[in-house]
């Protein structure tokens, strides 16, 4: 069994995704961000960087932070959604990398700036905004000559798939990338991932759809 502290946010989904996908039996404890319980004294014991998702394998008693850290031990664990392929298995990798280092951030400013702080700083808006169509620009590139970001259906492509299911927020209209349109739409079709974005409550259906 494994104990899962999550929100309602893209990394959240990560996780709850990649468990229904992959499976795996898991309780869902929900950290409502916005009225701080990631600062209670009861959550910082599991996590003193305050953030989710965290989870807990009772298992083996890991205890593990960072949303991408956490697909490729699920993946491990299950040995499924990552290639044993030495070069596929890199291919992998690097977009996960890419995935937490420009298109997650990215995005996250271009909520803060362009959805919840629209008017407030300009420069900021503009600067964010040119960046989130250069990166789905990027995305919808590499789909082009791929089903899927790294060859077969993987965690790379599940750490990707909830930033770009809050489109609306980034300003951006999916039909302008039609590469991105259609994965989208394919990944949306799964069972795992149709419950995945569900956890842990229905805030929505899947935009888009």
């Amino acid at each position: 069994m494994i104990d899962f502290y999550t929100w309602i946010t893209p990394n959240g989904l990560k996780i709850s995704i990649a468990l229904e996908e992959l499976g795996l039996p898991y309780r869902v404890h929900a950290i409502d961000i916005e009225k701080g319980e990631q600062f209670s004294p009861d959550y910082l014991r599991i996590n003193p960087g305050a953030k989710i998702p965290v989870i807990v394998d009772h298992d083996n008693g890991t205890v593990l932070t960072e949303s991408n850290a956490i697909l490729l031990y699920l993946a491990e664990k299950t040995g499924r959604l990552l290639p044993r392929d030495d070069t596929l298995r890199l291919s992998v990798i690097e977009w996960l990398m890419w995935q937490s280092s420009n298109f997650g951030p990215t995005l996250g400013y271009a909520h803060y700036f362009l959805t919840y702080n629209a008017g407030s700083a300009p420069f900021a808006e503009d600067r964010f905004a040119l960046d989130t169509r250069r990166l789905y620009a990027t995305l919808n590139d590499r789909l082009a000559g791929f089903d899927f970001v790294a060859g077969d259906y993987s965690i790379a492509d599940i750490a990707l798939w909830p930033w770009v299911s809050r489109f609306a927020r980034h300003k951006i209209e999916l039909s302008e990338f039609p590469h991105v349109l259609r994965w989208y739409r394919n990944i949306a079709e799964n069972e795992g991932v149709r419950r995945g974005y569900k956890v842990p409550f229905v805030t929505s259906a899947i935009p888009g759809m």
